[in-house]
């Protein structure tokens, strides 16, 4: 009649699997993933290793916003948190958000002790401290007094009267704070 033999036996009725048609369903599942599944996990994963360094001492904010130190690491659920002097209130460890400051692990004592004659011998090579011409312990205005009598110090100078440097400096030693800046 009105339709010819050829269209009418390529007609689409019952027909086969259309793999164009799932091409978008599997695109929108590698948006998602990428833009939201894979970001969560790593939050989540990353919230974990927070939560199972915690030690007595780190000063951290709770999901409610309470800020409290940690006084003491009861269980794998539980905290007990000083959050003002001689108030302890009892956490899940779960429910802390940030960790504003850590305290150093045992181990990080020794290390210093063996890190110190390294930065004590550093010093003794070539030292921010020699080349300005003033002692460990001087004060920024005989850094300043010490780098206007010698301005092609301007390294020294930067590194010295900035109290954070300077502390990075001294626990580090010359040559390990000098590499740190270039890598």
């Amino acid at each position: 009649m009105f339709v010819s033999p050829a269209y009418a036996q390529t007609g689409g009725g019952a027909g086969g699997f259309d793999l164009v048609a799932l091409l978008p369903l599997v695109l929108i599942f590698v948006v998602f993933y990428f833009l939201i599944i894979r970001p969560q996990q790593k939050k989540m994963k990353d919230h974990k290793a927070l939560v199972e360094g915690l030690r007595r001492g780190d000063r951290v904010v709770t999901t409610g916003g309470i800020i409290g130190t940690v006084a003491k690491v009861t269980g794998d659920r539980e905290i007990s948190l000083e959050i003002a002097e001689g108030v302890r209130v009892r956490a899940v460890r779960g429910m802390i958000a940030e960790v504003m400051a850590r305290t150093e692990p045992a181990g990080d004592k020794a290390d210093k002790a063996e890190r110190a004659p390294k930065a004590e011998k550093a010093e003794s090579e070539d030292s921010f401290y020699k080349r300005l011409g003033v002692a460990k312990g001087a004060s920024a205005a005989e850094i300043e007094a010490a780098f206007a009598a010698k301005p092609g110090e301007a390294e020294a100078y930067e590194t010295l009267k900035d109290p954070t440097k300077r502390k990075l400096y001294d626990r580090l030693g010359h040559d390990e704070y000098v590499a740190a800046l270039q890598d």
